[in-house]
């Protein structure tokens, strides 16, 4: 399994300082970003990559539940606070752990544990390939021979190396299936960047040669995904 890449945001130099040394220790860990303001965390987060965020609940600038609703669910959490009773609202958050501050390394140890096994688990379910009705008939398609899916009224045309595929469907329900290889890049394109053969400021160029627009609001995941 990769490195987990992991981000620590607490109001506490301290608790960074303690949290920052137990990562270290672990081999399956790996810190990219640290930091006391939620706000620059999230800067971070828009711009880089990262799997687990350490994170405080109670800070003055932005409360930890509030910086999960604002991330999302693309994340998993590890949340830490000296207030006992966040407990529950942070597992209705389906974060992966909950720890209790003054936090002892043999409790960091299996918590981090924990979070390795999750990985682990949604690496080992990912798929690389769907089925797709398309002309009365279900179609395999490898993510791999995916080009490009482009949305057409009610419809979508999944291009191929080889074929094309008119499915019932929408842009945002293939997105929930797919690999992250794949990416929004308008509001009627979806990209596979491991088939992209130059990305310009306006535009996407693909193997086929086929132009794809970049859309204004998307360029800045894009890039971030490039990264």
């Amino acid at each position: 399994m990769k490195t987990i890449k992991c981000i620590i945001v607490d109001d506490e130099p301290l608790a960074i300082s303690l949290l920052e040394n137990y990562v270290r220790k672990i081999p399956f860990l790996e810190l990219v970003f640290s930091a006391e303001n939620p706000i620059l965390a999230l800067e971070f987060i828009q711009n880089n990559e990262a799997d687990l965020i350490f994170l405080d609940i109670q800070m003055p600038e932005l409360s930890g539940i509030n910086f999960m609703k604002i991330v999302g669910e693309k994340k998993k959490y590890i949340l830490t606070t000296a207030y006992s009773e966040y407990a529950l609202e942070g597992y209705e958050h389906n974060i992966i752990d909950y720890l209790l501050k003054p936090v002892s390394f043999d409790r960091f140890y299996k918590s981090a544990v924990k979070a390795q096994e999750r990985f682990s688990f949604s690496e080992s379910n990912e798929e690389s390939y769907f089925f797709v009705k398309s002309s009365g008939q279900q179609h395999r398609i490898n993510f791999n021979d995916i080009l490009y899916i482009e949305s057409i009224k009610d419809y979508v045309n999944i291009k191929t190396s080889n074929e094309e595929y008119i499915v019932l469907d929408t842009l945002k329900s293939l997105e929930t299936q797919l690999s992250e290889r794949f990416v929004r890049v308008h509001k009627s394109f979806i990209v596979n960047l491991d088939q992209t053969k130059n990305i310009g400021i306006k535009k996407i160029v693909l193997v086929s040669e086929q132009e794809i627009p970049i859309g204004e609001s998307y360029r800045s995941h894009l890039l971030s995904k490039i990264k």
